[in-house]
């Protein structure tokens, strides 16, 4: 369910949130995480508006967001992963089946299911996940 992706992005937060600059090359060498998906990771973290990215002589990555304040559905989805269960859950999707018979008892489960599922994920923040501070 947790992509790669989002996982590292755990673990480069973790290393931010003590408040210090580091650089991506320093982030990513803490917590094990490839340089490569350092840069991608942090550049998507940056949009969503937990970390500030400077560059040049004093650049580096910032915490910038309050881990209390942000779920592991706020993270999922900056990192652009889809939790959804079936592709039928999303609004958008036009499904053969329902159309042709006027909906789907399958599908209604799966709403209930996806409903429950993305109240767990919003009631977690990243805080909580990630522990006391070292």
């Amino acid at each position: 369910m947790i992509t790669r992706e989002t996982d590292y992005a755990l673990r480069l937060l973790r290393t931010l949130r003590d408040g210090e600059r580091r650089t991506a090359a320093e982030a990513a060498e803490r917590e094990l995480v490839p340089q490569s998906f350092a840069h991608k990771i942090l550049k998507k973290l940056a949009r969503a508006g937990f970390v500030e990215v400077a560059r040049g002589a004093e650049g580096g990555c910032r915490l910038s967001a309050e881990l209390n304040r942000v779920t592991l559905y706020d993270l999922m989805t900056a990192m652009g992963e889809d939790s959804r269960l079936s592709s039928c859950m999303d609004p958008t999707y036009s499904c053969p089946w329902r159309a042709s018979h006027g909906g789907c008892t399958v599908h209604c489960h799966l709403t209930g299911i996806q409903e429950k599922l993305n109240a767990e994920l919003k009631a977690h923040t990243l805080e909580d996940i990630l522990g006391p501070a070292d």
